[in-house]
């Protein structure tokens, strides 16, 4: 059908949102190729997922509802794409690069020979010209990423094997109602066609599940410092800022490497992707793999002693001196102010 497949991640009969940001793209590059975007859910307690999918756009939905399938384990889950994916023959296959999606893509790419660009940061549909043959490829999908410790930004794509496989980071496409309804087609999947007695031979006996610590990744106002912070210490004034303007705090790597702040708060390529209202970077160089964290941020507020700064760049107002001398004002002016 050559048609764009999203594989949905489902936990408790919630879709994630990495899947409906997924969907959401889909729907517009289907739209650039004349093709159906459809979706796969596979769990058990699947009944809400319909109108959770259906206006992002979705033409036909998949359901493999199981008992055995509640809870994800690696085997039967790439059973199941597989053997639709061999069916349905679909040009693009999407997912998120969660821990489902990185165990997941690998093992379905490896059955189907397709190959996988893991952790894109964006998709787009475009022509390519093999540079040794001259043979030129239409429509392609061109999976984006940055490589090489995030020095250069890489374009990658499969002129020969289908279906084009990408997993793609929760944050960094935006998640929104498509503009027209799809088809809405519902199919029941018989489970027992793809899958055998073997594939569940890990059974999830208990899992704990430990809730994030913070609230940076939907946070409407993020205040992030960087190495030029200049230590632990003052972070704590980064700490105070954000809870006067009720935000969020988080960092750079280098700042995580410093140890002065945990991973869990690290913006960028090996981190989180965020897109607040309000963006404060206190002490932080911009280098691409923290711009490809934030860069679709709304308002960006660079607080840095240096003004030829690359993050300054990307500023929408830049503030140049030290985070001891800047912060503690734009504390004061809060307190002030929201009295």
């Amino acid at each position: 059908m050559n048609n764009i497949i999203v594989y949905l991640e489902i936990e408790e009969g919630i879709v994630a949102d990495v899947s409906l940001e997924l969907l959401t793209k889909g729907r517009k590059l289907a739209n650039q190729l004349g093709v159906d975007l459809d979706a796969v859910a596979i769990g058990d307690g699947l009944e809400t997922i319909k109108e959770q999918v259906m206006p992002y756009g979705v033409d036909t939905l998949y359901v493999a509802q199981d008992k055995r399938l509640k809870y994800y384990t690696s085997l039967p889950h790439t059973a199941i794409l597989v053997g639709l994916f061999k069916e349905q023959q679909p040009q693009i296959a999407l997912m998120g690069a969660t821990s489902t999606g990185r165990d997941l893509g690998p093992r379905v790419s490896s059955c189907l020979h397709s190959g996988l660009t893991a952790d894109c940061t964006s998709l787009e549909i475009g022509n390519f010209t093999d540079a040794k043959t001259q043979k030129e490829y239409k429509d392609l999908l061109y999976q984006i990423r940055p490589a090489f410790g995030g020095n250069i930004v890489a374009t990658i794509v499969n002129p020969d094997h289908r279906p084009q496989m990408a997993t793609v980071r929760e944050g960094v496409m935006k998640k929104e109602v498509a503009e027209k309804p799809g088809k809405g087609n519902v199919l029941q999947v018989d489970v027992n066609k793809y899958v055998t007695d073997a594939d569940f031979v890990v059974s999830v006996i208990s899992r704990e599940m430990q809730k994030s610590k913070n609230n940076l990744k939907s946070s409407p106002i993020v205040v992030a410092g960087g190495y030029g912070v200049g230590g632990k210490e003052n972070f704590a004034l980064l700490e105070q800022l954000a809870k006067e303007i009720h935000g969020e705090v988080g960092a750079s790597r280098a700042a995580v490497d410093a140890g002065w702040v945990d991973h869990d708060r690290q913006i960028g390529q090996t981190g989180v992707t965020v897109r607040p209202k309000l963006y404060i970077a206190c002490g932080i160089s911009g280098q691409i793999q923290h711009l490809a964290g934030m860069q679709e941020s709304g308002i960006v507020i660079s607080v840095n002693t240096d003004p030829d700064a690359p993050i300054n760049a990307v500023a929408d107002y830049v503030i140049t001196g030290s985070v001891e001398s800047v912060v503690p004002k734009l504390i004061k002016y809060f307190k002030k102010n929201s009295k």
